[in-house]
């Protein structure tokens, strides 16, 4: 069982029972054991009584009854008495009829009592006192039929149960109502953590039962460490781009010139350098990425879209290109801003470099989300396609740039757990590249590449 709720539940529950359980055989063997005493006490009275009832004279015993109570003078009435003599001879109550008790031979002072079988499966609470008058050692024996006495008792324990199971009943109620507005505080935590998952927040709140606390705390440290050491990178990646910048820039410059004096030492030289520049770009790009897993600014299409395409028609100004895209129902903020400019962006950039007229992105919600951008163009060949995502693979030498956008794209895609395909653009007959993202964020991992 690895639900906390659950536990709490069953184990108080568990408890609750035995507990009740537990006041249930006490209370019920309190009252049957303070019944006895208060019968046993009534008859030690009644005891006395015949006692004092009791005359002695030369060879004969006797208890004078109009002294006695009447109730013993009734036939089966359940109040029995019987007086035995250290010579066996008995002196019985008429109650008793024709029947007898068996009751022990005690000293004086010795006294007993015990349930007994009584006549007509009467149950009797017998008392038996052992005396000494007169000269005269004998046993007195006491009886009353407990029968009513019991079944009220019943009566009352089965009340008692009742009562004991409409309490528990109740109780358990209320542990689970308290139990579930504990826990409901957690929710808090859980909503706090899903904002956070999608960037709409930087850190947990504190306002937290004491008990989770320290966790939160935990957590906003690992959140705040991360996010200080991707700062870093990131930080530290810039400040390495521009300080290679500039020698890289001389070592082009220089063969460059050198290059148009026709020797192939340094052509390889120049190629190497700008291989350099290329991977340099590649890896600072690559090392920059986020992904889903951190703390960071949600990328929001219907917000940053329109600025994306308004930088991209200004730098393709000279040709006229008619930049759109379409947002699906329900399109919520999704991946690191940064990670998913630089997606979109290279997406957006090559195919407006391949495109006649029109790029066309498309964005739809689902699982997965998917991204869909497509261009005018030409289009590719299925062996073109299979070489688009390699290092520095350009398929038009004529066209500015290099073959690093999509690779870098794959990159992103590979981070996010998704996937990537090329295909023909059903509608605009140019290329269409579509990215396959997981909702809610995917795991790290392999992004396949296919073409159909």
């Amino acid at each position: 069982m690895r639900s906390l709720e659950q536990r709490l539940h069953l184990g108080l529950a568990l408890a609750l029972i035995v507990l009740m359980g537990l006041m249930w055989f006490i209370g019920s063997q309190a009252v049957r054991s303070m019944t006895e005493s208060f019968v046993a006490s009534r008859l030690a009275h009644d005891a006395e009584g015949l006692l004092a009832a009791m005359r002695f004279g030369p060879g004969r015993e006797e208890l004078q009854w109009r002294r006695i109570n009447q109730v013993y003078a009734q036939p089966l009435s359940g109040h029995y008495y019987v007086v035995r003599f250290e010579d066996g001879r008995l002196l019985r109550s008429r109650s008793l009829w024709d029947q007898s008790l068996k009751i022990p031979q005690l000293a004086p002072g010795e006294s007993v009592h015990r349930l007994v079988e009584g006549p007509s499966g009467q149950r009797l609470l017998l008392l038996s006192r052992g005396f000494q008058k007169a000269g005269r050692r004998f046993t007195l024996g006491v009886a009353e039929d407990m029968s009513p006495v019991h079944a009220e008792q019943d009566y009352f324990i089965r009340w008692f149960a009742a009562l004991a199971l409409a309490g528990l009943l109740l109780i358990l109620l209320v542990q689970s109502l308290v139990v579930r507005r504990t826990f409901r505080r957690l929710e808090t935590v859980r909503e706090e953590i899903r904002r956070l998952g999608q960037g709409q927040a930087t850190a947990l709140s504190e306002d937290v039962p004491m008990e989770v606390l320290p966790l939160v705390r935990e957590f906003n440290h690992l959140l705040r460490l991360l996010s200080q050491r991707l700062e870093r990178s990131r930080n530290g990646l810039g400040n390495l781009a521009h300080a290679l910048k500039g020698p890289l820039n001389l070592l082009t410059q220089y063969f460059d010139g050198r290059v148009r004096d026709g020797s192939e030492r340094d052509r390889q030289a120049a190629l190497q350098t700008e291989r350099i520049r290329l991977l340099m770009d590649r890896e600072l790009k690559r090392a920059r990425l986020a992904g889903q897993d951190l703390p960071s600014r949600r990328f929001d299409p219907a917000r940053e879209l329109p600025d994306l395409i308004a930088v991209l028609q200004q730098v393709h100004r000279n040709r006229a290109l008619s930049i759109d895209y379409r947002l699906g129902r329900g399109v919520q903020p999704f991946g690191d801003r940064e990670d998913m400019l630089e997606l979109l962006g290279n997406l957006l950039d090559n195919a407006c470099k391949w495109a006649h007229s029109r790029v066309l992105c498309r964005i739809r919600d689902g699982e997965p989300l998917e991204i869909l951008v497509e261009d005018d163009g030409v289009g590719l060949e299925d062996e073109q396609i299979a070489h688009l995502t390699r290092r520095g693979t350009r398929l038009d030498e004529n066209v500015e740039g290099h073959g690093l956008g999509l690779a870098i794209v794959g990159d992103i895609v590979k981070l996010y757990g998704g996937r990537m395909d090329f295909r023909r653009a059903a509608g605009m007959g140019g290329l269409c590249v579509r990215i396959s993202l997981p909702a809610g964020g995917g795991q790290a991992g392999s992004a396949p590449v296919t073409s159909s």
